[in-house]
């Protein structure tokens, strides 16, 4: 499916100019941050994902780890919701609730608690987990993000009760959606951070050992890799959604959906030998370096930062931060499919 070319190394430059000392913000103009946009839960919790998951921590790394980490438990109210917006001066623009942010928050701090080496910010982040897995949602993607981070708790802690009610919780929810052999998406469209979805299964049908749902969440990635794949290389679902008479490829294309779909495809690597997820880890790593509908490169060497997405007539030349941490994590993937090969 994919070229298979050498992926660079992840290059945290970029993520580290646009951070200040209350977070990252959230957009930029080209490479230049722009304050006046302020900062989100959603951006705060990708940050810790990927700063506590970098074998090589740095001092730089500990630094982003323990400031988003911050801000995560900042987001936090009492009982377990999530503000998500905070404006420049440091003010939350939003009421707490239990969206997206939410989810992310527990995906975060449940990565953090898993796969940082350090004692302070791991016992932070289960304190942090505590408090967020109390309520439940009734989004689909808030609901698997937080899935994700109650399943990387619990393969550290896995006598974690809070984390294994909510767990379980979610994979109910999973099960009780009716498929369409026709279209198997559990909604009617395709919309953002897709793979998530069948991530999700396939970690909670494994951590619980449920192992239909593992099987339903890797026949549903399968699924959408090979909607999502045109001609050798990735061409994923655009802003706009996708559904079952639409035909790709289509723009504008986000970087978001490329990183979900190295996201789940390494996921389904510990649970499954098929060679596909390795193809579906590189193949997203090859679309950042060209490999992709417009035959562009989708980041910046020079500052390590990605572009925003790609569009019918070129790129949005933007380095945003979502945009950035996504290229980050398919580049992390796309290593450690590497070291297996080796």
């Amino acid at each position: 499916m994919s070229l298979g070319l050498i992926p660079p190394e992840p290059n945290f430059r970029h993520l580290i100019a646009m951070t200040d000392e209350r977070g990252t913000f959230e957009h930029a103009l080209y490479s230049e941050p722009r304050p006046e946009h302020g900062y989100c839960t959603d951006d705060m919790a990708r940050v810790l994902v990927v700063a506590t998951r970098e074998p090589s921590g740095t001092p730089a790394l500990r630094h982003l780890a323990v400031l988003s980490l911050r801000f995560l438990l900042e987001a936090l109210e009492p009982q377990g919701k999530c503000r998500n917006r905070m404006n420049r001066h440091g003010t939350w623009d939003d009421l707490p609730a239990i969206n997206d942010c939410w989810g992310r928050c527990i995906w975060g701090l449940g990565t953090a608690a898993s796969h940082s080496d350090d004692d302070e910010i791991r016992h932070r982040a289960i304190r942090g987990l505590e408090q967020a897995m109390r309520p439940r949602s009734s989004w689909p993607r808030a609901t698997a993000f937080a899935a994700l981070g109650a399943a990387e708790l619990l393969s550290v802690h896995p006598d974690d009760t809070s984390a294994r009610s909510l767990l379980a919780d979610a994979a109910d929810s999973m099960t009780r959606v009716r498929w369409n052999a026709g279209w198997p998406w559990p909604e009617q469209r395709l919309t953002y951070a897709n793979a998530t979805l069948p991530e999700a299964m396939i970690a909670a049908g494994s951590v619980l050992r449920r192992p239909v749902l593992v099987q339903r969440g890797l026949d549903l990635l399968a699924w959408l890799l090979d909607l999502e794949s045109e001609q050798g290389h990735l061409s994923v679902t655009p802003v706009g959604g996708r559904g079952a008479k639409d035909h790709g490829p289509g723009f504008d294309q986000q970087p978001i959906e490329v990183s979900a779909m190295a996201d789940a495809c390494a996921r389904a690597m510990t649970v499954d030998n098929d060679r596909r997820w390795m193809d579906g880890v590189t193949a997203s790593a090859d679309w950042f370096q060209g490999h992709n509908d417009g035959s562009v490169v989708m980041w910046d060497p020079a500052t390590g930062g990605a572009f925003d997405g790609l569009e019918i007539g070129g790129v949005n030349l933007n380095q945003g931060t979502e945009s950035t941490l996504a290229l980050l994590s398919t580049l992390q993937h796309a290593r450690s499919s590497v070291s297996v090969l080796r």
